[in-house]
């Protein structure tokens, strides 16, 4: 979103001075003296806007509204109603953070501080980790720096300078190593602090104005494991107090839904350091889950046409030289395993398998499309510090499938996956945004071919009338994609399904089948997931749901509780009878009636059937439904055991 600007009118240029001209997002040219900066130009548009800018771009670069202007240009001013106005706000903050760190810490080290998506953070090497307390004094000296004002000052400086500048430093000197001889080095500084960074800034600190650190953790220097442990501070900033406080409390809403949590209060999932990090244990409970969602898409893909497949864990490296992952990917794999003079790798993909397949045979024309599928348990490595309980892991199973088409074929196929994936994710209540992932810097493939592959994506997602966004840069080395991001119950985007269109692995290992002219083509590939990987798609649906999953997945659905242990036997008759139905029962009769309904509760048991005298006598049960406060229907069990049926058998999402 760009501001509105109006020409006010000024006073004359001076016809002996040079001038260039701006031309302003509304098609307006302005005559300027060379050297003027943006915020010149903001001032004779208007004092309101003027009072409004924060940053500038010019010719598509943002920069300080102090850059001098050499040469014509065009020219957006930025204020806080822009979209790159938040991140810059928070890059800005965190300099703020700098500073009051470097006040209160004048030894410690300074990393870098980047603007995140919903914040921002600083490394700092410091001898002691931060403390709660050390965070509140932090946040009260930069309230100190916001009062001063000061102004964000850049300057350009030779390497040299640089060096001069940081000798202190060993962070800031390591990383101007890495600039090239004829790269442009700026510093800034705000009132006491001197950092190196490319900039932009806020006009001065005074622009900042609600802010809040977060946390405090350890953090390897440059992501290296290899290197010293540096101090991460998180951090968040907003333009408004009521914007802060309603992230904060968005933050509290995502602690009290943390999977981790969750799951461990509910007996989802465990992980053990024997058996390794980043690799998850299901719990019976969280394998009720898994099953009932692999069932339930196994059913799915079956009525959309795809055939089920499985191939090895481990396979020999020579399959992963030939689809390009040792060169494009061998940082994400596990190292190689030596087996009779092979070497022997665990998969990273299960598309270079579902390839074997297809080629196990002469394929024709008239057998495409060909969909395999495959719930395929995949290994790659993953650095410690990412690590995060179900997200981020290092052995995943993934409902991976691979499209076997020829080019006329695509559209359509591409279509039928949007189908799939619109049944799929309205069975979970997911709202998604989708992205188109073009050509990254590092891939297979001619340009022709990925102009050819974007194209036909975005020509579908344009006949069925949807919005997206691009991704510049974000697909696959072999082939541009769609991302689908999941929306959750409170706003949060979660990585969902993917559709990948691949021109090159066909050409790599020389797929073919015979057309109705006889002769040879090469067929495409589209690779597909629904839920992507079932570990991270379970831990963000815990999150989603908050712990308490509609009937059909609820690993227990009705707890049955007998008033006293006289009617412990009509209990379990019922019990048998919902076992009998394919409901998941279990009968409770330890302690109080209070305490189990509080237990049931805790556990975030879809129902509870309460037995006592009158429902042991006339065949009934008293029904609590979860969130239902102590409210009770008394139905007949017949009609109870009916309805739980309707609704697992309809996935209602409760």
């Amino acid at each position: 979103m760009s501001s509105s600007i109006t020409l006010n009118p000024s006073e004359p240029v001076s016809m002996n001075a040079p001038t260039i001209a701006i031309t302003l997002p509304d098609g307006t040219t302005l005559e300027v003296p060379r050297g003027s900066t943006p915020r010149d130009v903001a001032e004779r548009i208007g004092p309101g806007l003027a009072r409004a800018a924060l940053a500038a771009e010019v010719n598509g670069e943002m920069v300080d509204l102090d850059r001098e202007l050499e040469e014509d240009a065009a020219l957006r001013i930025l204020t806080q109603r822009d979209d790159e106005a938040l991140p810059l706000l928070r890059h800005s903050t965190a300099h703020v953070l700098a500073t009051a760190v470097r006040e209160l810490h004048p030894e410690a080290r300074i990393g870098f501080g980047p603007a995140i998506e919903e914040g921002f953070y600083y490394d700092f090497g410091v001898e002691e980790p931060f403390t709660p307390e050390d965070l509140s004094a932090i946040e009260r000296k930069m309230a100190e720096v916001v009062e001063s004002d000061h102004p964000f000052e850049r300057r350009v400086v030779t390497k040299e300078e640089a060096r001069e500048l940081f000798s202190d430093d060993p962070l800031k000197l390591e990383r101007l190593e890495e600039f090239e001889d004829e790269e442009v080095i700026s510093v800034y500084r705000d009132g006491p602090f001197l950092d190196l960074c490319l900039g932009p800034h806020v006009p001065s600190t005074g622009r900042i104005g609600h802010f809040r650190l977060l946390s405090a953790a350890g953090a390897y220097w440059r992501g290296d494991e290899r290197r010293e442990m540096l101090q991460r501070i998180y951090g968040t900033a907003f333009f408004s107090g009521n914007d802060l406080d309603a992230h904060l409390k968005r933050l509290e809403e995502a602690k009290r839904r943390d999977h981790r949590v969750l799951g461990r209060e509910l007996d989802l999932f465990t992980m053990d350091s024997r058996v390794g990090s980043g690799l998850i244990l299901w719990q019976p409970a969280g394998s009720v889950i898994r099953r009932e969602i692999e069932d339930f898409e196994q059913e799915l893909i079956l009525r959309h046409g795809y055939e089920i497949v499985y191939t090895p864990h481990v396979v020999s490296e020579k399959l992963f030289e030939i689809s390009g992952h040792l060169e494009n990917f061998a940082e994400n794999m596990f190292g190689a395993m030596e087996v009779e003079g092979g070497r022997f790798r665990p998969k990273p993909m299960n598309c270079p398998g579902h390839i074997c397949i297809y080629q196990a045979a002469q394929r024709s024309y008239r057998e495409l499309p060909i969909r395999y599928a495959e719930f395929g348990t995949v290994y790659r490595y993953e650095r410690s510090g990412v690590l995060h309980g179900m997200l981020r892991v290092r052995g995943f199973t993934q409902d991976d499938a691979h499209v076997f088409c020829t080019e006329e074929q695509v559209s359509d196929e591409v279509r039928r996956l949007f189908d799939l994936v619109d049944e799929m994710l309205a069975t979970f209540g997911y709202p998604y945004t989708i992205a188109l992932a073009t050509r990254p810097e590092k891939s297979l493939g001619s340009e022709e071919q990925w102009d050819r592959a974007e194209g036909d994506l975005r020509s579908v997602l344009e006949a069925r009338g949807l919005e997206y966004e691009l991704d510049e840069g974000g697909g696959a080395f072999y082939g541009p994609k769609l991302d689908f991001q999941l929306i959750d119950a409170i706003g949060r985007k979660w990585q969902g399904p993917t559709v990948q269109l691949d021109f090159n692995l066909p050409e790599r290992f020389g797929l073919e089948y015979v057309g109705d002219d006889n002769e040879r083509h090469r067929p495409v590939m589209l690779h597909r997931v629904l839920v992507g990987s079932m570990e991270r798609f379970i831990g963000g649906l815990i999150e989603h749901y908050a712990g308490a999953f509609p009937l059909w997945l609820a690993p227990e659905q009705v707890r049955i509780l007998p008033v006293s242990e006289q009617w412990t036997e009509s209990a379990q008759e019922l019990v048998t009878s919902l076992t009998e139905a394919g409901i998941r029962a279990r009968l409770e009769d330890r302690d109080t009636l209070g305490y189990r309904i509080r237990e049931a509760e805790t556990r975030k048991v879809p129902y509870m059937g309460v037995i006592g005298e009158r429902e042991a006598g006339d065949g009934t049960v008293a029904v609590r439904r979860r969130g239902g406060g102590k409210k009770q229907d008394v139905m007949p069990r017949g009609e109870f055991i009916e309805r739980l049926t309707e609704e697992v058998r309809s996935r209602a999402r409760g």
